[in-house]
C-alpha cells in the first residue's frame, strides 16, 4: 500500500465508522511503533510519524536536551542513548532549550512490509474502541428517550432493532401484550437501558414501559413540548389501561383539552400506537382528596380522608353506584389510581365508612 492509498484507506475509515480522524493516525503510530520495536530490536526512543497529508511514514530517534548540572548530579552521568546536554545540542541547534529533543530519521528500508503485518491486528482494535466510543457518545444519553428503528430479526425470546449506528434489544416480554411486530417495519421504541460495561454496546428497548406512553404523549401533543401542559405522573397496565396525570400553570389552558385534541385526534393516535390500550387522561390536583377522586375516574361522587398525611394512605368512600366502578376490573382501577397519586388507596362502602363511625349527609 502506497502513501496515497494508505491516506484513501484512513478516509474511507473516518466516513464508514464516524471516527476521528486523528484518533486514526495515533491509532496508526502507535501500533507502528510497537512494531518498529519488536522486528528492529530498537531502542525504546523512537517514535513514528505520520504526515497526515502525504501519508508518508517516518521512524526517528531523539535525544531528549538536559541541564549540564545532570551530568555530574547522576552517578552514570548521561545516558548516551537517550540523552544530550544543553551544551552539546546547541552545538547542533542554538534554539533549542532544555526539555526539546533532537530527532534522527532511521527508517528502514522494508519498514513499510513489515510494520504493516505486525501492526494490523492493534490497529484494528483502536479502530474498534474508538468506533464504540463514538457510537457511545450518540447513543449514551438516550436512556429513557423514544426513538424509531427498523425491525430486522427475531429469535425466540427477542426482537432485535436497528436504530441506526447500532442495533437495540427488544425482548418479547416489553411488547404490548397482543401487538404484531412486523419485520422490515419502522417501530417506535423506548431506551429503557444503555449498557457499555461489556464486550460491546447493549440497547434494552421496551414498548410496555410507562416512559414509552409518556414519550408519545410528548411526541403528538405540542404543548407538551412547549411546556405549557406537563405530565405529574403515569400509571400504565399495558395492553389494558393507563392513566395519565396532567396540569398546566396557565388558567387559559385546559391540560385534558390539549391531550385529547380536536375530536380526539391526538389520543387517538397513542392509542393505535399502544395497540387499543385504554387511556384515562387525569387533571393532577395539589390537594390530595381532590387528585385522588380526580385518579379514580369514572366513579364520581366520591369522598376521600387522607388517614395518613406521611405514610400517604387514605379512605376513600363511594355510594353503591360508584363503587364497582372505583375499585374496577379486578381491582384495576384502584391499583392504577394508587400508581399515579402514589398513595395507598382503601375503598369503602358507605355502609363499611358507617360501621367505622364515618358518615356522611346525603
Amino acid at each position: 500500500m502506497n502513501s496515497k492509498e494508505f491516506i484513501k484507506a484512513v478516509d474511507a475509515i473516518v466516513e464508514e465508522k464516524g471516527i476521528d480522524r486523528e484518533v486514526v493516525f495515533e491509532a496508526m503510530e502507535l501500533a507502528l511503533a510497537s512494531a518498529y520495536k519488536k522486528n528492529f530490536d530498537s531502542l525504546t526512543n523512537s517514535k513514528i510519524v505520520i504526515d497526515r497529508k502525504t501519508g508518508d511514514i517516518k521512524v526517528y530517534s531523539y535525544l531528549t536536551v538536559v541541564p549540564d548540572e545532570k551530568e555530574e548530579e547522576d552517578e552514570d552521568g548521561i545516558d548516551l542513548d537517550y540523552e544530550i546536554s544543553l551544551s552539546e545540542a546547541r552545538k547542533i541547534d542554538k534554539t533549542l532549550n532544555v526539555g526539546d529533543t533532537i530527532d534522527t530519521e532511521v527508517t528502514p528500508k522494508d519498514f513499510g512490509r513489515v510494520a504493516a503485518s505486525t501492526a494490523k491486528q492493534v490497529i484494528i482494535q483502536k479502530i474498534r474502541e474508538a468506533e464504540r466510543n463514538s457510537i457511545m457518545g450518540e447513543y449514551g444519553d438516550k436512556q429513557d428517550e423514544m426513538l424509531i428503528g427498523t425491525v430486522e430479526l427475531e429469535d425466540v425470546d427477542n426482537y432485535f432493532v436497528n436504530l441506526g449506528r447500532s442495533n437495540g434489544v427488544l425482548p418479547k416480554r416489553e411488547c404490548i401484550p397482543g401487538e404484531k411486530i412486523e419485520m422490515g417495519k419502522p417501530l417506535k421504541v423506548y431506551v429503557r437501558k444503555v449498557d457499555n460495561s461489556g464486550k460491546g454496546l447493549f440497547i434494552l428497548l421496551s414498548r410496555n414501559h410507562y416512559g414509552f406512553l409518556k414519550r408519545l404523549f410528548e411526541s403528538e401533543i405540542p404543548e407538551l413540548s412547549d411546556g405549557s401542559v406537563l405530565i405529574y405522573s403515569v400509571a400504565r397496565d399495558p395492553g389494558n389501561r393507563s392513566k395519565v396525570a396532567v396540569y398546566s400553570e396557565r388558567s387559559n389552558i385546559d391540560p385534558i383539552g390539549a391531550c385529547i385534541g380536536e375530536r380526539g385526534n391526538r389520543i387517538n393516535r397513542i392509542i393505535e400506537e399502544v395497540n387499543g390500550e385504554k387511556i384515562d387522561i387525569v387533571k393532577y390536583d395539589s390537594e390530595p382528596e381532590v387528585f385522588i377522586a380526580n385518579a379514580l375516574a369514572p366513579a364520581k361522587n366520591l369522598h376521600v380522608i387522607i388517614t395518613d398525611e406521611k405514610k400517604q394512605e387514605c379512605i376513600v368512600v363511594a355510594d353503591d353506584d360508584n363503587f364497582s366502578l372505583a375499585i374496577g376490573k379486578k381491582g384495576q382501577n384502584a391499583r392504577l389510581a394508587s400508581r399515579l397519586t402514589h398513595y395507598k388507596i382503601d375503598i369503602k362502602t358507605k355502609a363499611q365508612a358507617s360501621e367505622m363511625g364515618i358518615n356522611f349527609k346525603d
